[in-house]
């Protein structure tokens, strides 16, 4: 009896215990569910970063003993751009109100028509801080006024507001290139001042802003500077992506028509006259200049139309696709079929003086020879059918070796390095990329006794006798002297070896 319990006390203290361990197990769900929630959150946060610039473009050399000022003051020195008048009366003729730039052969592609773009994710990725280019990467909702010059990017979830400053030309340090300022609001809405813009106009497809100008005239820079890096860019998204472009060159446009045509099937939009607010889902800011005239796979977007990272040796393929080019690898040498070799000749300073003894030796090395000096009006599909006919390209250091882009894989380019110790310069400007091309690279320096220089000024003085001392004078000085003051009489017997080694590698392909 004394061991018995009260029937009422019994519930009582039966209840009591499973409310304790009621009340344990809400804690522990509850205690779940928060961490479960602060993980999720964690994972769609906007990734908001300012990152430092890839070591790997860090091994780019920027045009010599200069850095970043003196690279830019050597491109100033090559940039000749040859812009008639008629053009820029047809700049405001080939605009409309809605900033977009048609042109003859453009095609019409209705919003129905565009292919849904993969869902994005709620990002902000921006690179101000890369040794050449400084990019915005974003993925969500994106509203772009265009003649404001400003992007607004309206988070899903709780945000801090932050601004970029992005200068969209490839080189940050172009001056002349309005930046745009890239706002991420605050979320929720109420917390920041400034609202986003109402949506005009709703893009399915990505966009890419981008600015020409700069340094574009220079044939060189129309590749280094713009075409490769839009390449770069703009290739995974197989055609369905925007161009925006700022201080938009309509000339330049038409130029390159056919390039810009096969990466985007969309009208460009001026962006500087473009009023209409556009909204997007996912759009890149700048353009990332990885190494000069190359691409750095590694550095490439991911997701191309074949899944894989582009590389240079894509973008020359490419051309050769988009100008219908019929030669994808070089003439083997055979009694009946010469290899053909293209000896440019440049118009103005690093001119070759000796240029039949230079034909004559090619032709006794075995070679067909054709001598041409690049016209900067000349039609590019016409530039490239002619280069493509050609085994190798021979030239003195400059813009004309552009052209190699055109060559068909496992041809030769012979570059010929001015005198001056500017080897360094030579191999990133055309040695690198034309290996990335997946062409054989050959390099002849030249001599003091077969530069102009020596005759000018004599062996004494220092442009001649210590090349080392004018580089560390600086830029302004080795360009004035080794390129805009010289050109070259090749020793035809110190160069045969060369033509030799450009024949053998065309034998070993057999």
């Amino acid at each position: 009896m004394g061991g018995e319990t009260k029937p009422g006390r019994g519930i009582k203290s039966w209840a009591q215990r499973h409310l304790n361990a009621g009340f344990a197990a809400g804690f522990l769900l509850v205690l779940l569910t928060y961490l479960v929630v602060s993980q999720q959150f964690a994972a769609t946060t906007p990734n908001v970063v300012t990152t430092k610039g890839s070591r790997v473009a860090d091994k780019r050399v920027i045009g010599g003993a200069g850095g970043d000022a003196g690279l830019e003051k050597k491109r100033e020195q090559e940039w000749q751009p040859k812009v008639a008048a008629a053009v820029e009366e047809q700049e405001s003729d080939k605009k409309d109100t809605s900033g977009a730039v048609p042109t003859e052969e453009s095609p019409k592609r209705d919003d129905a028509d565009a292919k849904p773009s993969a869902e994005p994710t709620d990002n902000v990725v921006c690179n101000t801080d890369g040794p050449v280019s400084e990019t915005c990467d974003l993925d969500g909702d994106i509203r772009i006024n265009g003649s404001a010059l400003s992007v607004t990017f309206v988070p899903s979830i709780p945000s801090e507001r932050q601004e970029w400053k992005i200068r969209p030309y490839s080189r940050r340090t172009m001056a002349g290139i309005e930046k745009v300022t890239v706002t991420q609001l605050a979320s929720p809405p109420h917390d920041d001042p400034a609202p986003a813009p109402a949506c005009a106009v709703t893009h399915d497809a990505p966009a890419v802003l981008f600015a020409l100008g700069g340094l574009t005239g220079n044939y060189w820079h129309d590749f280094s500077d713009v075409l490769v890096p839009l390449f770069a860019a703009s290739r995974r998204y197989g055609g369905d992506v925007v161009f925006l472009v700022s201080n938009i060159q309509p000339w330049w446009l038409g130029k390159y028509e056919a390039v810009v045509r096969r990466l985007s099937n969309h009208d460009a939009v001026d962006l500087d006259r473009d009023a209409t607010v556009r909204c997007f889902r996912r759009l890149t800011v700048g353009l990332r200049l990885h190494k000069e005239l190359t691409i750095v796979p590694e550095l490439s977007p991911p997701g191309g139309p074949d899944g894989h990272r582009v590389t240079m040796a894509d973008f020359t393929a490419f051309l050769r696709d988009t100008y219908a080019l019929p030669r994808a690898a070089p003439a083997t040498p055979s009694p009946e079929r010469k290899p053909r070799l293209l000896l440019i000749q440049r118009p103005h300073y690093r001119r070759l003086e000796n240029v039949p003894e230079v034909k004559k030796a090619a032709e006794a090395a075995g070679f067909e020879v054709t001598v041409a000096s690049p016209r900067a009006d000349a039609p590019v599909g016409d530039t490239a059918r002619m280069v493509n006919s050609h085994d190798v390209i021979l030239g003195v250091h400059g813009a004309g070796l552009t052209n190699a882009v055109f060559l068909p894989p496992g041809a030769v380019v012979i570059q010929v390095v001015p005198y001056g110790k500017l080897e360094r310069m030579a191999r990133v400007d055309f040695g690198e990329p034309v290996a990335d091309m997946g062409l054989k690279y050959l390099e002849y320096g030249v001599a003091a006794e077969e530069s102009t220089l020596l005759e000018m000024l004599g062996r004494e003085h220092p442009v001649i006798k210590d090349p080392e001392a004018v580089h560390r004078s600086g830029w302004d000085k080795v360009a004035e002297w080794y390129l805009g003051k010289q050109d070259v009489r090749i020793d035809v017997d110190r160069f045969a070896p060369t033509l030799a080694q450009a024949m053998e590698h065309l034998r070993r392909r057999r």
